[in-house]
This record gives C-alpha cells, sequence and structure tokens, in this order.
C-alpha cells in the first residue's frame, strides 16, 4: 500500500507542476507535457504493474481536462511506458544522459503521435507550429533529471 500512497503523492506533486509550467510557459506557445516526464520516471524505477496503470491514469487524466480527442493521452501514455520498459533494459536510468535522451525521442514520438491521432479520427490538425513542439520537447528532456531523480528517491531504487 506504500507504493500506491507515494504515487498518489508524486501525481498531485506533477498535476500541480503540470499546471504550474503550462500557466507560465503556455502562453507562450510551449507545448511541454510533465505528466507525461512523470508517466515515464515511474516506468523506469518501478515494476510494469505500477508503471503501465500510472501511465494510463495520467494520460486519462488529462484527457479529461482536454477538449480534443478523448483518450488520445492515454493511448500515448501506455505506448511510451511500452517504450519506456524496452528502453528500461538497455539504458541506466540513473544517469541523467540517458534519462534526456529517451525524454527527448520520448515525448517527440508523443507529441507526433498525438497529432495523427486527431486527424485520423476527429479530422482536424492540431498543429501549432514547429517551434512549440520543439520548444515543448526540449523541455520535458531538461526537466527529465529533477523528475527521474524525484522518483528515484521516492522509491530508493526498488526495482
Amino acid at each position: 500500500m506504500g507504493h500506491v500512497l507515494k504515487l498518489f503523492l508524486l501525481f498531485i506533486a506533477a498535476t500541480v507542476l503540470h499546471w504550474a509550467f503550462m500557466a507560465v510557459l503556455g502562453g507562450a506557445g510551449v507545448s511541454l507535457n510533465v505528466m507525461l516526464v512523470f508517466a515515464c520516471a515511474v516506468c523506469a524505477y518501478l515494476p510494469a504493474q505500477y508503471g503501465y496503470p500510472m501511465a494510463f491514469l495520467c494520460g486519462l487524466f488529462l484527457d479529461f481536462f482536454g477538449v480534443k480527442l478523448f483518450g488520445n493521452n492515454a493511448l500515448t501514455f501506455t505506448l511510451c511506458a511500452t517504450m519506456m520498459y524496452g528502453l528500461e533494459k538497455r539504458l541506466d536510468f540513473d544517469a541523467p544522459a540517458p534519462q534526456i535522451i529517451s525524454m527527448l525521442a520520448i515525448s517527440l514520438f508523443a507529441a507526433l503521435f498525438n497529432l495523427a491521432l486527431l486527424k485520423f479520427f476527429a479530422g482536424f490538425s492540431a498543429w501549432t507550429g514547429f517551434w512549440p513542439l520543439f520548444t515543448g520537447v526540449v523541455f520535458n528532456a531538461i526537466l527529465a533529471p529533477f523528475v527521474f531523480w524525484s522518483v528515484r528517491i521516492a522509491f530508493k531504487r526498488e526495482r
């Protein structure tokens, strides 16, 4: 039960950070996703029985507050969790470089996959331009070491 309580508290912290950064940087057109970084950090340090549900719930949480296609974030985050579990056997996520590089790639995938889902299922494009996408991906990568460190400390690398 301790894992669930810690995950809930970290989820609340990630939600507050997500909204705070979106309030500050969203107006400048930066499309960051702190919840995605948090979900990937959970997948890097906890077994799949915690990582997949957390990734799905983080995505679903964003879907509840979004005005676009419902379920696109839940699906995208679950696919990103699958990628993280594939990478965690090959990379040491205790070092910042793998965290940054993996979040660059996964954030870019998530953004492009969400755009493709919207285009395919809703028939419209939510493309806001290259710079908002690029700056959001880079911001996620820069934020990754801090979020990964928080999750690693909270769970004391129990893998």
